[in-house]
């Protein structure tokens, strides 16, 4: 068999077959035989290992599933100074595993744009609250960060009976929904991480297009963060009406 051949017959076997195939040519006399083998065994040891960290990312899921619907809920956008606050509360079907989910900041923005919409399609349901800058200079960041969760919960079909919460107690959620705060939890725990990205991706997207109104801040970039091309620009053209004037008062 050729190399190409040999390589359609691995992309083809089945789970049981594979092992066997790969051990037979890894003693191939051909070096680019051994090294196709030794490649897709690599890649077969790298996919366990994701298996892997995805089941042990559902041990809060499968902890709390006696209780009913599980939810997960995170945010994105506390920090910068322009543009809204973003949370989504995301309901996984049990045992769901969705490759590469995970905290969103410790993936690529194209990554990101790809489980988002893998999430939407998969997931039972989907919240996403948003906050604008005017509402957060009311209140301030904090209490609009619980509001943005607050109305993604409310967004739920069905309404959840747990959520797993990434480090916060979210006040004015329904009494019966039983909150866990987790340290960490878009790392530990899917619904969360799913959660993130959802935020995240939302967020960036309403960026990109602010981007188009003021191109001059390079929103598209920095995504309202406080960069320093993004402080320059505010410096030099003055705040936009998406930018957070409790934040900027002691840069102006």
């Amino acid at each position: 068999m050729t190399i190409q051949e040999i390589k359609i017959q691995l992309e083809q076997a089945g789970n049981a077959d594979l092992p066997a195939l790969l051990a037979f040519y890894k003693k191939d006399e051909r070096a680019g035989v051994r090294k196709l083998a030794e490649s897709v065994e690599k890649k077969q040891m790298l996919l366990r290992a994701e298996y892997d960290r995805l089941d042990s990312m559902l041990s809060y899921e499968r902890k709390y599933r006696r209780f009913g619907v599980i939810c997960g809920i995170d945010e994105a956008g506390r920090g910068p100074l322009a543009g809204p606050v973003a949370a989504a509360a995301v309901i996984l079907p049990e045992d769901c595993k969705i490759l590469y989910v995970n905290d969103s900041k410790k993936l690529s923005e194209k990554k990101r744009e790809m489980l988002y919409d893998e999430i939407m399609d998969q997931a039972i349901s989907v919240g996403v609250g948003i906050i604008g800058p005017g509402r957060i200079d009311e209140i301030n960041i904090l209490q609009a960060t619980y509001e943005a969760m607050r109305n993604a919960v409310a967004e739920l079909s069905p309404c959840p009976d747990v959520s797993l919460n990434d480090a916060v107690t979210i006040p004015g959620l329904p009494g019966s929904v039983r909150q866990v705060p987790i340290i960490k939890g878009d790392a530990k725990s899917l619904s969360i991480a799913a959660a993130s990205i959802i935020a995240k991706v939302s967020r960036d997207r309403m960026m990109r297009e602010y981007d188009k109104l003021y191109p001059e801040y390079g929103f598209a970039g920095h995504k309202g963060y406080g960069s320093a091309e993004h402080i320059a620009a505010v410096r030099k053209y003055g705040m936009t009406p998406i930018h957070r004037r409790s934040f900027l008062k002691n840069l102006l």
